[in-house]
């Protein structure tokens, strides 16, 4: 166990499961006192201070945020990893698959970020990662989430802006293809023809992930600021001619 989050707390939303139980563990085998939330039952998650939230819903969020913020009296970190797929082409996708998909993962990290900036204002601390994937820049079949993903990164970056002044970055992480639950619910024709296509050989685990986001939100990565971290084996960097 480490000691980098020592007196430092970290809320992480969308932690029942995959990448977001991973950060969250590892968050508190590196010291910090953990404050975690999803839509779904966390019944399973022990030693972490957990909520059911959806993201979605204002009041909810800005009543967990206070809550934690009562209970551990700072709020150094906020991991926004709530997110859904409801993948399929543009003329096929429903008003809800579209409004479903934004919802949680462009204005959950918004209400998100919203709660708990004046806090971190009023610290003089803070550090902010958010999540968009390799989808952001485009993939078919993913217009929704593509879209959602995309706008993560430009909500990112306006907060890196704004909370600079105050001690505060704003980051963000990118996955490739990561060993999660959504990874899994994928076809497994097009998951295995994915995988096959990342330089690094391999699909990644959620404890590489849960690396890169240790580093963003410690006191070490405080000169980084407004960056889009990809942490995908490669497979973003172009097409190998090999």
């Amino acid at each position: 166990m480490g000691s980098r989050y020592t007196d430092r707390v970290v809320l992480v939303t969308g932690a029942a499961q995959g990448l977001g139980h991973a950060m969250a563990a590892h968050f508190a085998d590196e010291g910090a006192q953990v404050a975690v939330c999803d839509v779904n039952p966390l019944d399973h998650l022990t030693g972490l201070a957990a909520s059911v939230v959806d993201v979605r819903d204002r009041a909810q969020v800005e009543a967990w945020i206070r809550t934690s913020h009562e209970t551990f009296g700072r709020v150094d970190v906020l991991v926004n990893n709530a997110g859904v797929i409801r993948d399929g082409r543009v003329e096929t996708l429903t008003d809800d698959d579209w409004n479903t998909v934004l919802d949680v993962s462009l204005r959950g990290t918004f209400n998100c970020i919203r709660a708990a900036l004046p806090i971190m204002k009023d610290q003089q601390y803070g550090r902010i990662l958010s999540f968009s994937s390799m989808s952001g820049r485009g993939n078919f079949g993913q217009a929704n989430y593509s879209a959602a993903k995309a706008g993560v990164v430009g909500l990112a970056r306006t907060i890196a802006l704004e909370g600079a002044r105050h001690g505060i970055t704003s980051n963000v992480i990118a996955p490739g293809l990561i060993d999660t639950p959504m990874l899994a619910s994928m076809n497994a024709g097009a998951r295995e023809k994915l995988a096959s296509r990342v330089p690094a050989g391999h699909i990644g685990r959620p404890a590489d992930i849960a690396e890169a986001a240790s580093y963003l939100c410690s006191e070490a990565a405080g000169y980084v600021t407004g960056v889009v971290l990809d942490v995908d084996g490669g497979i973003s960097t172009g097409s190998s001619l090999r």
